[in-house]
């Protein structure tokens, strides 16, 4: 009779645990959709800071060049270093990561949890909308969003397959926990682009709307260009975090 009593006072546990995780959706969402598009920013930020140095190179070479014409700025050309430059670079590559981080990052705060979320009617809708009165946040933030959601789900699906390499090649051979790994990794990346990614789409889609909404009619109304500044901080980011931080190819070679 113990055996089934306990089974029952586990079952209750259990679903105890589940409503109150359920109550707190409202909370650890918008967490894990700020903290998946903060991952992609960085990794985004990361490969563009060695571009960066290079710009900051370029521009010191050929302000060399101009003073070491004439003798009285002559001295200006050994004031920047390559410590300097790298630390311009490296400061840059921050501060554009912190901007983007609340452009992109900031709307995922405001999500609600609704019973029409991800369903196919709603992005249909959105984007009916984004058709008829487009803006350039409408256009340009949801791409965004989505190209550093994949480089920062790609970001997490790595974490996963490294460590979980690490926790067995003493015990499996290289092949077969590479394997394993690998595949975990896939699974991982396909988890948290359907619970959170779509998510985070949709989230700084909506913001986006409700941006343009809430600005005022202008008598020469400009409304395409609202959000513009916003979308050139985050679009060189987003390319990036495309073609540099996101190796799909990689998970399945």
């Amino acid at each position: 009779m113990a055996a089934p009593s306990f089974t029952r006072h586990a079952g209750n546990l259990l679903a105890t645990l589940s409503r109150g995780l359920g109550a707190l959706r409202w909370a650890f969402l918008p967490l894990g959709l700020a903290a998946l598009i903060a991952c992609g920013v960085h990794a985004a930020a990361d490969t563009v800071d060695d571009r960066l140095l290079w710009a900051v190179d370029a521009l010191d070479a050929a302000l060399d060049s101009f003073f070491s014409r004439f003798t009285f700025t002559q001295p200006c050309v050994n004031w920047v270093g390559l410590e300097q430059r790298v630390f311009v670079a490296r400061g840059l590559a921050f501060i554009w990561e912190l901007l983007a981080d609340i452009a992109l990052v900031a709307p995922a705060f405001g999500y609600r949890e609704s019973g029409n979320t991800g369903k196919l009617s709603t992005w249909k809708v959105m984007a009916q909308r984004s058709l008829q009165r487009p803006t350039v946040s409408r256009i340009v933030r949801p791409l965004a969003t989505a190209c550093i959601v994949l480089a920062g789900a790609c970001t997490v699906a790595r974490m996963v397959q490294a460590s979980f390499f690490s926790a067995v090649h003493r015990v499996l051979p290289d092949g077969l926990s590479g394997s394993f790994a690998k595949l975990l990794a896939v699974l991982t990346l396909g988890a948290v682009l359907w619970s959170l990614g779509g998510r985070a789409v949709m989230r700084n889609l909506e913001h986006a709307h409700e941006t343009a909404e809430r600005l005022p009619a202008r008598r020469l109304d400009l409304a395409f260009t609202r959000g513009l500044w916003g979308s050139v901080l985050v679009a060189p980011l987003a390319l990036a975090a495309l073609l540099f931080a996101s190796p799909l190819l990689s998970f399945f070679r």
